[in-house]
């Protein structure tokens, strides 16, 4: 009979007891340890499950937790050092997104997990969405035609912080599904925003994502909206679908919907438009819970030695395109170049999706040739070494 894996977890203030709960739910998990720097926290955890040691030093926590992984599910600033840390100290390392503040950040985690051969993982939860992967499948299958864009609107009151703005904290949600659905790396990236109750924290952001034939995809993200909105649309050439993560069911709604212009036509007076209204379809989709699936997938990479789905290159992509919004937001907007249009990266810089480069260089912005090796975390971007080639394993869903 194979031994539980040992999991210790960092950070149990917002998000971190949603970890807790789904790996000690989980038949091939021990739940070993929690750590925290609030004693008041970690005496609420330690009530809650009895048999984990409970820690307020890190350092002490990875020597005497006595681990074979750890989950960092901390604040943004220290996701880096927390997992460096843990993957020095030998253990498996799962972090919340996004996985570090700069691409520099994540190529030296990236690097050290392969060197010593242990998981990476970073948490990109609805990779792991029931519903996210049927759209998918609606997508490639050619139901609704070609993709020519993609609308997400991620909107609530708060939650407001202090060293990251809106789009570093609700974006990434939507940039790994876009990313998901498209299959590739975004060509370039525009951001404009607004900071309206703390001095240079946006907490508006619009991103536009402009990809390969001519498709695109806007993300709205707001820490200043009355209603909690989830909400994506998937425009095809032939139907359109309506992702409402919201809604209790029926999250999924096709439209038989389309416009099309005439083939063939003499004069601007004979040009008309076809517009196409037909039913509504909603697809059967059953619900389980994202999280638990993303954990159980975390564990059986480290049983069967698998790279994950949400690994540290596709952890890299985010935070290059996170960094360019970045970099963009500085720039009143200007659009900061990724990719050519044949998909190569911008002249020497940046990784495309399955390529590997030997060594770090400097990306060509819209303005010319910046170096990106000594860049500001959230705001600067850096250069990057990529990471091994390795196919990522398919979780269990």
């Amino acid at each position: 009979m194979q031994s539980k894996i040992k999991i210790g977890v960092v950070g149990c203030g917002y998000w971190g007891p949603n970890l807790i709960r789904n790996f000690r739910s989980l038949p091939d998990c021990q739940l070993q340890a929690v750590c925290d720097a609030s004693v008041e926290r970690l005496r609420h955890m330690q009530g809650l499950y009895p048999e984990a040691q409970v820690f307020t030093d890190f350092q002490t926590f990875l020597r005497e937790g006595n681990l074979d992984a750890v989950v960092v599910a901390t604040s943004v600033g220290l996701h880096y050092p927390m997992a460096k840390a843990a993957l020095e100290a030998g253990k498996h390392t799962f972090v919340e997104k996004p996985m570090a503040t700069s691409c520099a950040e994540c190529d030296e985690l990236i690097a050290l997990a392969e060197s010593k051969r242990l998981v990476l993982m970073a948490g990109h939860t609805f990779l792991f969405s029931s519903v996210v992967r049927k759209i998918k499948k609606i997508v490639d299958d050619g139901d609704i035609g070609d993709v020519r864009y993609i609308s997400a609107r991620r909107l609530n009151l708060g939650l407001f912080q202090k060293e990251i703005n809106v789009a570093w904290d609700l974006a990434p949600h939507d940039i790994s599904i876009i990313q998901y659905i498209m299959g590739e790396m975004p060509l370039s990236v525009n951001c404009r925003g607004s900071a309206n109750v703390a001095r240079n924290v946006h907490d508006i952001t619009t991103m536009w994502l402009g990809f390969s034939r001519n498709r695109s995809a806007i993300i709205q993200s707001s820490w200043l909206d009355p209603r909690k909105t989830r909400e994506m649309t998937i425009v095809g050439s032939r139907r359109m679908i309506v992702y409402d993560d919201v809604a209790t069911l029926d999250k999924i709604r096709i439209f038989d919907a389309r416009v099309d212009s005439p083939p063939h036509y003499d004069t601007f007076a004979d040009f008309h438009y076809a517009y196409h209204y037909g039913d509504i379809y909603i697809p059967y989709v059953k619900q389980e819970e994202p999280l638990k699936v993303e954990c159980q997938h975390f564990l059986d990479c480290i049983a069967t030695g698998s790279q994950p789905i949400s690994n540290g290159r596709q952890a890299r992509d985010m935070v290059e395109i996170l960094e360019a919004a970045s970099e963009s937001l500085t720039q009143d907007g200007a659009p900061v170049t990724l990719r050519e249009p044949t998909g190569q990266p911008a002249k020497s810089g940046g990784l495309t999706i399955g390529q590997s480069e030997a060594a770090p260089t400097a990306r060509n912005g819209r303005h010319g040739k910046r170096d990106r090796s000594s860049g500001r975390a959230l705001n600067g971007a850096h250069n990057s070494n990529p990471e091994s080639s390795q196919k990522p394993a398919a979780a269990k869903i």
